[in-house]
């Protein structure tokens, strides 16, 4: 028998729960108790009674040490496992199994059945040893659900004349512990129904309580109690750790949605006839922020949000080799393309590639930057302030030891962080920018109050005055609304103090505000996801984001019905404009900088293409003598290209044609430029991601096959890293 105990009280408890080690604690004390209880003699005569008080008193001090020692090692190795494992579980999103019936149900039924066995065969031998033929009353066997194993092997509860059975289920909780201190201390006495039941109804509950309940259960726990004088009961249920510190609802554990980035929803450009509708207007963009942004979301392990794609911002992320002009008497040269659709053999593409006058170093002007840097305290990410930081420094050691920088920081209220300072005192600059710490919320609109005064303070005549704002765009105090700022700056460039944006982070990242104040503030902007963007950004192409060559830039098409049937522009659908637009110099539009590249496509439609959707008018014979009549300047013409900007200190604007006709054209893709081929890969992956259903049979292998045969020369790497994007989006689409 001592042996059968020790090993009982030994009893190791599965290592995925402690609630199982608690059971198997539970049944070893009940077979004792049990072995107690059937060892007095069969009359009940106080000779029994002694005995079983005098084994009491011998084996408990034997049981406590061995119990306590067994628990104290078990409770050092399990519970923290259980708790590390929780933590892991918690953090990787996955579900928390509630006790009792998720975790380890299969060892916790195994443990229990072996000791259940175990605790009968004792009982047994201890009831020959006392020479009694009393059989042992077996109960009901319960279902298989692991809450009613668990009350089989609960303890039996007895009752003494100290305490009784109420009818409040708060007392009988309180006549149940009493009842195991007095059985630890040996008494008998016949077992109530209401007590039973109370204990049924008490542990048939715990399982499913509340996280509150079971904090005020262990509330009631005496850690300052010597340990001899508490209850086995009790012992097993500090050690156990009931409840359980790893098992709590699954609801504690849900993320919080961090998805809450604002897009402009765009309707992707219809085909439209040439002979309703042959103008196609648009204002020019050099912005890059979608393809950053599709970047890191693929970089992720996730497609981007369709609202997120601007297919000719993808586009015009790339450095293209287009000829540019050769003097800044004319600061554009258009350079056009027709080639075949790769994704469509019955239409053909119209690829217009534009490059701005470089302006030399030493002819730049000077600057007047205005840092306005958002430290709010959704800034305090690793992806923000901290990027933000490194961005800035690059950008100083960019600019020129005349060029002025100031800094003003919004959290709350604005404040000048630094007030207007030459970069040759670049070490106060780039101390300044190193004190930033983040902390309140977002008055932006403040902030660009008082950024826009700094820079009028500091204004340099024929100069560079801008301000660039850094923010994750969470402006949530003050005038928010995208039309109180859109006025705002409006109002400002007229000044000559124009508005460049730089975007941080994910989560509430606010890019409909962001394209906002960049487009109405003459400006430019950029998504900053890495360092290696910021180089890219504000360092290779600080001459075209900073140095401006020509400003409301428009572009027009004009397609002759007796060539072309229809057409469809690639992307630019939040340029769009009136066709009235193009000529009204009172109609703001993009800027381009010095040396930049605006790349457009079109998708056309020849006549008498299979290709052709819309179906002929009923009385199109009527308007055909005027489809047909062309000036001899158009015999011949697919298209008429016209640009029309202004120079950065006119008011006035300029026109520049380029006719089209098929001296434009070549004969098959292969034979069209390195760079015109690589662009259209780029347009058909971003159509592609924004589910155009121009290109939906056209497979993302293909685009990558298109862009590979086009890398060409990749000196910063843009173009590899372009293919390896193609293979995420192929990988996570399914294809």
């Amino acid at each position: 028998m001592t042996d059968e105990l020790d090993r009982l009280s030994g009893l190791k408890a599965p290592a995925a729960s402690t609630d199982a080690r608690a059971r198997a604690l539970a049944l070893s004390l009940q077979a004792f108790d049990e072995a107690e209880k059937n060892s007095a003699t069969p009359q009940g005569s106080q000779n029994g009674w002694r005995q079983s008080s005098i084994i009491n008193r011998i084996w408990s001090p034997i049981m406590n040490k061995k119990f306590l020692a067994g628990s104290a090692l078990a409770t050092l190795l399990v519970v923290p496992a259980a708790a590390f494992l929780t933590f892991e579980l918690t953090r990787g999103g996955l579900p928390v199994a509630t006790p009792d019936v998720e975790i380890a149900s299969g060892e916790l039924q195994t443990a229990k059945d072996k000791d259940a066995t175990a605790a009968k065969e004792d009982v047994r031998q201890q009831q020959t040893a006392a020479g009694t033929e009393k059989k042992v009353e077996a109960k009901p066997e319960p279902k298989s659900e692991a809450v009613e194993d668990a009350l089989r092997a609960e303890p039996v509860v007895r009752e003494d004349d100290s305490t009784k059975s109420s009818s409040n289920a708060g007392e009988q909780k309180t006549a149940v512990a009493d009842q195991k201190t007095a059985d630890s201390e040996g008494r008998a006495g016949p077992q109530t129904a209401e007590t039973e039941a109370a204990v049924a109804a008490d542990e048939a509950v715990e399982p499913a309580a509340s996280v509150d309940a079971q904090q005020n259960e262990m509330a009631e726990i005496d850690t300052t109690v010597p340990m001899k004088s508490l209850t086995r009961s009790r012992q097993v249920e500090m050690f156990a750790g009931q409840p359980s510190p790893a098992i709590l609802p699954n609801e504690a554990f849900l993320q919080q949605d961090d998805d809450r980035d604002r897009f402009s929803a765009a309707e992707t450009n219809p085909v439209k006839s040439v002979l309703t509708d042959p103008v196609s207007t648009f204002s020019a963009d050099v912005d890059t922020a979608s393809y950053s942004f599709v970047r890191k979301a693929l970089l992720g392990g996730q497609l981007p949000d369709k609202d997120s794609v601007r297919v000719e911002e993808m586009i015009n992320y790339f450095p293209y080799d287009w000829a540019g002009p050769a003097s800044d008497a004319e600061p554009f040269k258009a350079t056009v393309t027709l080639l075949p659709t790769p994704w469509n053999a019955n239409t053909r593409l119209m690829h217009v590639g534009i490059k701005g006058y470089d302006v030399v170093q030493a002819a730049q002007p000077r600057a007047n930057l205005v840092f306005l840097i958002d430290v709010s305290g959704s800034m305090d990410e690793p992806e923000k302030l901290p990027l933000l930081k490194g961005a800035f420094r690059l950008l100083v050691e960019k600019l020129k030891p005349e060029d002025t920088v100031s800094i003003v920081t919004y959290a709350g209220n604005a404040g000048t962080v630094l007030t207007p300072t030459k970069v040759s005192d670049k070490a106060k600059i780039l101390s300044a920018i190193d004190t930033l710490e983040p902390g309140g919320s977002t008055a932006g609109a403040q902030g660009i109050e008082a950024a826009y005064a700094l820079a009028q303070s500091a204004f340099v005549k024929d100069g560079v005055n801008r301000v660039m704002l850094a923010t994750d765009g969470d402006f949530n105090v003050g005038p928010s609304s995208d039309d109180e700022l859109k006025t705002m700056i409006e109002a400002k460039r007229k000044s000559g103090i124009f508005l460049s944006v730089l975007g941080f982070g994910r989560g509430n990242y606010n890019d409909a505000l962001m394209q906002t104040l960049a487009q109405n503030g003459n400006g430019t902007a950029a998504y900053i996801d890495t360092l290696a963007e910021a180089q890219k950004s504000l360092v290779e192409e600080a001459g075209s984001s900073l140095f401006p060559i020509a400003k409301d830039v428009k572009f027009q098409v004009e397609f002759n019905p007796a060539q072309i049937a229809e057409y469809r522009l690639i992307g630019y659908e939040t340029r769009a404009l009136k066709r009235e637009d193009f000529n009204n110099d009172k109609v703001d539009a993009g800027d381009i900088g010095s040396g930049h590249r605006v790349t457009a496509i079109y998708e056309v439609t020849p006549k008498g293409s299979p290709a052709v959707l819309n179906d002929a008018l009923r009385y199109e014979t009527a308007k055909g003598p005027v489809t047909e009549t062309a000036t001899p300047a158009g015999a011949g013409e697919l298209a008429f290209l016209k640009i029309r900007y202004k120079k950065p200190d006119s008011d006035t604007s300029t026109l520049i044609t380029t006719p089209v006709t098929e001296a434009n054209a070549v004969a098959n893709l292969d034979a069209a430029s390195t760079d015109v081929r690589f662009s259209v890969a780029v347009a058909a992956f971003g159509q592609k991601l924004r589910g155009t259903d121009a290109v939906s049979n056209y497979a993302y292998g293909s685009i990558l096959g298109l862009a590979t045969g086009a890398r060409g020369e990749d000196a910063y790497g843009y173009r590899s890293e372009f293919l390896n994007l193609v293979r995420l989006a192929k990988g996570l689409s399914g294809e």
